[in-house]
């Protein structure tokens, strides 16, 4: 007998794929199983037993001779010699032995008995063998079952994973009261907010539980870092998984044409079955031309199996019936739903978790088939595809690996003297940067999904906010804190979406800093339409590729103090709304491809400090209008193309720092000299031959620095000087070094190097403020000074 657990590969499948086995596959897996019982039953009994049983049949005509041919013998004829025991003898005397017997029962099975009868049991067991592999093809085929198997492994690892049950804790209502307060009481707050500045920056719920009922279950139940590793690598397989299955529907596809071979299998059976199970007969005659070895032709033969298999083909009709039934459902399921589309509505309502985006094709249709077996798979599956709780968890992972303890050590004092910690390129923000209630400056560069939580209010000495390469979103009560405490903000971007639309509501904001490449059309009117809101607005630092100023700029001129747009070699075109910038001070066109000094910058009588670098000037004859910004101080003209300094410039008597480094002037005139108050004068980089005596005028001097040029001596006036600190005349063509430096007593910095000179003054050691850190000469020019000078110099 066959055993049926030789045919369970065709019924069964790998434990885990049961959760793709909707009830109706399950069901008609216990039909396939029953009706294998029958085939297998059948077979096992045409095998173990006789087939059928045929015995000769006589019919006798008027001539005594029977049809099959045989002579009948009268009883007169019996001899007398038969004994009286074989007289009372009864039946039909054939003749035929053993064999015979055998040679008949089996032509008359295999000619007179109908095909039907003689391989039902055979046909049971192919049909329900094909119903097994068409139920199961597509968990075997290569192109499905490779995506099914991985689908199943990331499910598993889903379902049992420690942060799916952790995600879901934190917002599905271990304590409902508590969550229905704390959302009231963020709505009440959100909606405040958004009534006053209309700025409203929205989180998903996940995201907007508040902070202290976070931190207590993060304290309550904290992952531990390999489990925390483990979510995290689930969440980028689940991603990579999703984006390689929903490009096709293979697996929808295999599904329907399976069920609907099935369909159309029952169909088939059905028919020929209800048309020929009448042939399935318990007598049957049996008319072979054998008469000449059996010396009959005509038999009457009895199928011993007929009566059961008429019984187990009946029943066989009503598995199918049902098997082809649910077989029908399944198909008006499959089409009657829409199952390339998968919605998260239910699960993202019952968990809180608002980002679960909606799937489609083959992932959808397996998310469809699990929820047939069990919901509570898609639930909990669907929290690795939230990007909130992805950045939970990595925000979990952050604060463990980024303690208080050693962020404070990475605390630093900044170039505003202000304690300062700089992150650079994490996967977000520590929630453990807000215990750092020291903290007054924020430094955070390209890092993705900077979250600014509410905790942000416990920062009370915060002041300055850097922001590279960042984006950010903010929670509304921080917002509220930065309006109030924020002064400084940095912001360097290369997307315009990296730029904080929240940053124009800071109504205290004193100084902002703008890094990034702006299109002409956002420079127009768009990313700075909003500056007239920061009513304290006093510096404005833009590097960018502006065409022309904008005009938003125009809305802070009133109260703006310090302006700086570094244009990065785009030409600025029009500047005459500077004229309206009545109280700058300070101004910056840096790079910006000018070629004249803008005209517009007459007009700024509070004018102090102007930087015109890294442009295209060669000539600046109208230096002259300068006469009228009485109270310009500073005026930088390096690295420009500059030929020559106008006479004019002796007008400029309110000059007390003058840059003229990395131009092309080739001669000083004496008149620069007339600018009596010029404490630094900076004119290096040049083709500069001969320094004036004149420059004994400039009595304030404290800083004179003529590297790099092609002066051959210096005049004694030079020395004359004597408030100067810093002497720098490098690279040039020097070759003696007078010894009236001893007259500049306050001298500490000298840069001598790469000059011909052989020996230095001994003089030199009556500059009481210069040391040998101070000297930049080569080590072979120094050891001519004589050892106890070199002590000096080198002494503390």
């Amino acid at each position: 007998m066959i055993p049926v657990t030789e045919f369970r590969q065709f019924s069964e499948q790998q434990p885990a794929f049961r959760v793709l086995k909707p009830w109706w596959d399950v069901f008609t897996d216990y039909l396939s199983v029953a009706m294998l019982m029958i085939g297998v039953f059948g077979c096992t009994l045409q095998v173990t037993q006789d087939k059928i049983i045929c015995l000769p049949k006589r019919i006798q005509n008027e001539t005594g001779l029977n049809i099959s041919g045989e002579i009948t013998v009268p009883r007169q004829m019996v001899s007398p010699q038969t004994s009286p025991q074989q007289a009372e003898m009864k039946g039909l005397k054939t003749n035929l032995d053993l064999q015979q017997y055998s040679f008949i029962n089996h032509m008359c099975y295999e000619r007179a008995l109908h095909w039907y009868a003689k391989y039902f049991p055979y046909l049971v067991l192919i049909h329900t063998l094909v119903f097994m592999i068409c139920s199961n093809f597509w968990f075997k085929f290569p192109g499905s079952s490779s995506k099914i198997e991985h689908f199943i492994s990331i499910l598993v690892k889903c379902f049992d994973s420690p942060w799916t049950t952790r995600a879901l804790s934190e917002v599905s209502g271990e304590n409902p009261e508590e969550k229905d307060n704390a959302r009231n009481i963020l709505h009440k707050s959100s909606t405040n907010i958004a009534a006053e500045e209309g700025t409203l920056v929205k989180a998903p719920s996940l995201r907007s539980i508040p902070d202290k009922i976070v931190a207590e279950k993060t304290a309550a139940g904290a992952l531990d870092k390999k489990e925390g590793e483990q979510a995290k690598a689930l969440f980028e397989k689940v991603k990579k998984f999703r984006l390689h299955v929903e490009e096709s529907y293979l697996l929808y596809t295999m599904y329907i044409q399976q069920t609907i071979v099935k369909v159309m299998k029952f169909l088939l059976i059905i028919i020929y079955n209800s048309a020929l199970v009448s042939k399935v007969q318990f007598t049957v005659d049996c008319n072979v031309d054998i008469q000449e070895m059996t010396g009959y032709k005509n038999f009457s033969c009895n199928h011993t199996m007929a009566h059961l298999f008429s019984k187990l083909s009946f029943c066989y009709l009503c598995f199918v019936g049902i098997y082809g039934l649910t077989c029908l459902y399944t198909l008006y399921w499959l089409f009657y739903r829409s199952l390339k589309e998968y919605s998260f509505e239910h699960v993202r309502q019952e968990s809180g978790i608002d980002d679960i985006p909606d799937v489609k094709n083959d992932f959808a249709f397996m998310l469809h088939m699990i929820d047939q077996y069990d919901p509570l798979y898609s639930k909990r599956f669907a929290v690795f595809l939230s990007e909130v709780s992805e950045n939970k968890l990595k925000q979990l992972n952050l604060n463990n690996e980024w303690t208080v303890e050693k962020l404070r050590q990475r605390l630093q004092t900044n170039s505003n003297n202000r304690l300062e910690l700089q992150l650079f390129m994490l996967p977000g923000l520590p929630d453990t940067v807000f215990e750092l209630t020291e903290l007054q400056s924020l430094k955070l560069e390209i890092i993705n999904n900077v979250v600014i939580p509410a905790a942000a209010t416990q920062l009370e000495n915060l002041q300055e906010l850097s922001l590279y390469q960042c984006s950010v979103k903010i929670h509304t009560a921080a917002l509220a804190f930065m309006k109030e405490n924020l002064k400084v903000l940095r912001v360097k971007f290369d997307d315009n979406r990296e730029l904080p639309v929240w940053m124009y509501c800071l109504r205290n904001l004193e100084e902002l800093y703008l890094f990034g490449c702006l299109c002409p059309d956002v420079s127009k009117n768009i990313t700075l339409d909003s500056l007239r809101e920061l009513k304290s607005l006093k510096i404005l630092y833009i590097k960018s590729n502006l065409s022309k100023i904008p005009q938003p700029i125009m809305d802070v001129s009133s109260h703006l103090q310090k302006l700086f747009i570094h244009n990065d070699g785009t030409k600025l075109m029009m500047v005459n709304n500077l004229k309206k910038m009545a109280n700058l001070t300070e101004l910056g066109l840096i790079h910006c491809d000018l070629e004249r000094i803008p005209h517009a910058i007459f007009s700024l009588l509070s004018l102090q400090d102007l930087d015109l670098r890294e442009n295209s000037l060669k000539s600046i004859e109208e230096i002259i209008s300068f006469q009228h910004l009485r109270k310009l101080s500073t005026l930088r003209l390096w690295h420009n193309s500059i030929i020559n300094i106008p006479e004019h410039i002796k007008k400029l008597t309110s000059l007390e720092r003058l840059y003229f480094s990395y131009n092309k002037i080739e001669v000083l005139p004496s008149h620069l000299f007339l600018c009596n108050k010029i404490r630094y004068l900076d004119l290096s980089y040049n083709d500069i031959h001969f320094i004036p005596p004149e420059i004994g005028v400039l009595q304030s001097l404290q800083y004179f620095s003529i590297n790099c040029n092609k002066v051959e001596s210096l005049p004694d006036e030079l020395y004359f000087c004597k408030k100067l600190k810093t002497l720098k005349i490098g690279k040039n063509n020097l070759s003696v070094l007078s010894p009236k430096i001893a007259n500049l007593s306050m001298l500490s910095h000298l840069d001598i190097k790469g000059n011909h000179f052989e020996v230095l003054p001994h003089e030199i050691s009556y500059c009481k403020a210069l040391k040998r850190s101070g000297l930049i000469v080569e080590d072979i020019l120094f050891k001519t000074l004589p050892p106890d000078i070199r002590e000096q110099m080198q002494a503390e």
